[in-house]
């Protein structure tokens, strides 16, 4: 971490390769889904694998002989979920869609979990909650405009496994160490997948290409930049920036992958990105874990 050292040139360069990673995330794997012959536990296992490669590779090159790894088996199980259910997802989902409903699905945790703490709405937290979870829900309602309800639970439920890591993550040290111990205790979880789905498995050069750099660039080499530009950043400005993953991921699949984007699609991001948007605008004390948040 390089702290308050941090130019504001390269910090803005951080954030914009991190969220770019992270959107890049359900690019490639929507487009290894649809576009490659690689199924979904393999997308996950390969990516895990990566990841947890990468991310050694870099606290071993930090620390030397001394490479410690954190974390724990808890948040390796929600790493493990948010993974999973992400891949599966993305076999129905647009990229599009599904960006917006994982940052919902994380952000209503996150959202909940402060409730339940005890932590108490302003109007406009609450204007912005009201906003948010009406977006969600009007996003998957049933309609010709719908998303796959599967597809759809699916990234909610990886959502939901991901806002649970996150608050699991905070105040346990170096985030890079939490997150590469995490990411190989997940491992044992994936191979059983893998085990579990053995009739489905297949793989071919460009869905096994996709899904190792979704894991070792987009994921691990992306939440080492986003710990260090969030390390220099408050939690709220933090959380706001990762209003743009959304977009930057329905962008990259209308370029990249062709899709369209409706006029639910667009009524659904804009109340949800501007209701989460609220609750930064008034302040509280929950978003700290949002900080270390990553997608």
């Amino acid at each position: 971490m390089i702290g308050s050292r941090i130019s504001p040139a390269r910090l803005i360069l951080l954030v914009v390769i991190a969220m770019i990673a992270f959107a890049g995330n359900s690019l490639l794997c929507r487009l290894a889904l649809k576009h490659t012959g690689i199924d979904a536990a393999s997308f996950s296992s390969l990516r895990l694998l990566s990841g947890a490669m990468m991310l050694w590779l870099i606290v071993r090159f930090r620390r030397g002989a001394e490479c410690t790894l954190a974390g724990n088996w808890r948040s390796a199980v929600a790493l493990f979920a948010y993974a999973a259910g992400f891949s599966f997802a993305y076999l129905t989902l647009p990229a599009s869609v599904g960006a917006l409903i994982l940052f919902g699905a994380v952000q209503t945790t996150m959202i909940g979990y402060g409730l339940w703490q005890g932590e108490r709405l302003g109007r406009l937290q609450l204007l912005g909650l009201v906003c948010a979870l009406g977006g969600l829900v009007g996003l998957v309602m049933p309609g010709l405009a719908a998303p796959p309800l599967l597809g759809s639970a699916l990234m909610a439920g990886a959502g939901v496994a991901w806002g649970v890591y996150s608050l699991s993550a905070r105040d346990c040290g170096d985030p890079t160490a939490v997150t590469a111990g995490n990411f190989l205790r997940s491992l044992p979880f994936a191979a059983g997948l893998s085990v579990v789905m053995s009739a489905d498995l297949s793989a071919d050069l460009a869905g096994t290409g996709y899904a190792l750099a979704s894991g070792a660039l987009a994921s691990g080499l992306g939440y080492v930049i986003w710990y260090e530009a969030a390390a220099v950043m408050r939690a709220s400005s933090a959380a706001v920036v990762q209003l743009t993953v959304p977009v930057i991921a329905a962008a990259g699949g209308v370029v990249i992958l062709g899709e369209s984007i409706t006029l639910r699609l667009l009524l659904a991001a804009f109340a949800i990105m501007g209701g989460v948007a609220l609750f930064f605008i008034q302040g509280t004390r929950w978003p700290q874990a949002a900080a270390n948040k990553t997608q």
